[in-house]
């Protein structure tokens, strides 16, 4: 595969397109990834993805793929040698889908509002981010990754928010291995993955990104 014929419209803090990132690289997939700047978005992103004008859009053969659970979907399925993201099984499949979309709604948004928030809201979001990561510990239960022995598709949705947790902890005044030790047990495994390890930018690097963003919108 040429890297000419793989594109990922990529924004490098962006969790969505490090899922990508690990995705493709689960699957051996040489691609030419292209940083977008938000404050002005190129016109390839505006073509390729003209309804929600984001990233991550993965761009194969000249054909675009958008929204990050349904581009891991693709390549999994485009791909399909070994390693295999989704399970075969058709109920486990449904349940790794569940879980996926149960992430996209629940873990961008508390992450986000932890960081930037202040005061009584900030105290009551850091709740929430404690039981949200208190159901995603229960599910994982004792199993090495969220899909059993092997890294897969939960495990590819959900990883790339830890790379924020670092922002999270400082900026909320908390310690999430105090209260979801075996989370962070899980998110350590991840991350000796080179597949993770190398999609994944530093936490130092998210957190003065964070404090640069928070500067520029008043927070």
């Amino acid at each position: 595969m040429e890297e000419a014929d793989v594109v990922l419209l990529d924004f490098w803090p962006s969790s969505y397109g490090m899922r990508v990132k690990i995705a493709l690289a689960e699957k051996g997939i040489s691609y030419e990834c292209k940083q977008e700047d938000f404050q002005a978005k190129s016109s390839l992103l505006l073509e390729m993805n003209p309804v929600h004008k984001m990233v991550p859009v993965l761009i194969h053969d000249g054909k675009p793929i958008c929204e990050s659970l349904n581009i891991i979907q693709y390549i999994d399925e485009t791909w399909n040698h070994k390693p295999s993201l989704l399970p075969s099984d058709p109920y486990k499949r449904s349940q790794a889908r569940f879980w996926g979309d149960y992430i996209d709604k629940n873990v961008y948004n508390v992450v986000k509002r932890v960081w930037t928030g202040k005061g009584k809201e900030q105290e009551e979001v850091k709740q929430q981010f404690i039981e949200c990561l208190k159901i995603l510990e229960n599910e994982l239960g004792e199993k090495p990754y969220f899909g059993g022995e092997e890294f897969g598709y939960v495990d590819v949705a959900l990883v790339p928010f830890t790379s924020w947790f670092y922002t999270v902890e400082t900026c909320g005044k908390l310690k999430i291995e105090e209260e979801c030790p075996k989370f962070m047990a899980w998110a350590k495994r991840c991350l000796e993955k080179e597949s993770v390890a190398t999609s994944l930018p530093h936490s130092y690097k998210i957190y003065q990104f964070a404090q640069q963003y928070k500067h520029s919108h008043g927070l």
